[in-house]
């Protein structure tokens, strides 16, 4: 197995536009060409947009949503990443048999090497959650998808790990939402819209616990407990009524930060990943000790998923019941 030259993204989308977001794409994605990247990772829904489809209804989102066999939009990724000899990741609304989804895609100029519907959506009661988890084989290394909120259920990412999965791909739109953690919130938008003359403001907003600081309370974590690299891609901007925060970042098994973003807009990260931290990392060891007479039935015992956002309850919603 040899290295392997990953690209994270960040940008700010704009809601409901396809088109426009699609030549952001090809953009960032051409960028993360010419810096040698073998893979380019954007955030979920970074193709339709995504707050924005809290208020729309069941025919908007089935006009907005995609069947993939027959998607206009995975036809243009396959475009970009065949031109590019690049593969290109990214999310949109997926229509299947008769459900809607967030999904997302791997694709290169062939085909759509994998797709993954996430498991906890939340932000249309429209979504269906996704059945299971998602392998893919990406030049030699296993690798797996989780979206968002998928990824701060810890079993989730140990599962994917225990199935070998050694690269995680975890696209976000995250940051600058209410919860009662304290410094969580909104982030004022007149901060965002003045980011080019007074940049030492926004950036303390985006560092602070509202995006960066919580990102730091858990995702090198996910990475480093069990011994996996983990690519975040996030939007970064003015997201439908809120702003979000990037920082979009590759992370090593030992849950340093290889490479990550602090530009104040659309950008892209890159890192190389080497296998043989694979098996220097600690989560290697973790994983090899574990006994799972002591816990397999207490974590397998029969639980009534239901997912509720801090930030949805606190707009007065409580939440998408995905079980």
């Amino acid at each position: 197995m040899k290295d392997i030259i990953l690209a994270a993204a960040q940008f700010e989308h704009r809601s409901n536009d396809k088109s426009y977001n699609l030549r952001v794409i090809e953009d960032l994605s051409m960028k993360a060409k010419q810096a040698d990247a073998e893979v380019v990772s954007f955030h979920e829904l970074s193709i339709t947009g995504y707050t924005f489809l809290q208020d729309i209804d069941k025919s908007e989102l089935d006009e907005l949503s995609e069947d993939l066999s027959a998607s206009p939009s995975i036809k243009i990724l396959q475009q970009i990443a065949g031109d590019l000899s690049i593969i290109v990741m990214a999310g949109l609304v997926e229509k299947r048999g008769g459900a809607f989804y967030n999904t997302y895609v791997a694709v290169d100029g062939l085909k759509i090497l994998a797709r993954f519907s996430k498991l906890h959506p939340f932000i249309s009661k429209h979504l269906s959650a996704g059945e299971g988890y998602t392998f893919f084989d990406l030049h030699g290394w296993k690798c797996s998808i989780l979206v968002c909120y998928d990824n701060n259920i810890i079993e989730n990412v140990r599962a994917v790990a225990l199935s070998g999965a050694q690269i995680l791909f975890a696209p976000h739109v995250t940051g600058g939402t209410p919860s009662p953690m304290p410094g969580r919130g909104y982030i004022d938008e007149k901060l965002w819209e003045n980011r080019l003359k007074d940049p030492v403001s926004i950036r303390a907003e985006l560092n602070g616990p509202k995006g960066r600081g919580w990102l730091m309370r858990w995702l090198p974590s996910r990475a480093y407990d069990n011994g996996i690299y983990l690519s975040f891609s996030n939007a970064i901007g003015m997201d439908h009524d809120h702003i979000v925060t990037g920082g979009a970042m590759v992370l090593d098994p030992f849950g340093d930060i290889l490479v990550e973003s602090s530009v104040l807009g659309d950008d892209i990260v890159v890192a190389i990943c080497v296998p043989e931290k694979l098996k220097d990392a600690g989560g290697f060891r973790y994983r090899n000790a574990r006994r799972p007479e002591l816990y397999g039935e207490i974590l397998s015992g029969r639980h009534k998923s239901v997912t509720r956002p801090a930030w949805m309850q606190t707009n007065g919603d409580t939440g998408h019941n995905t079980a």
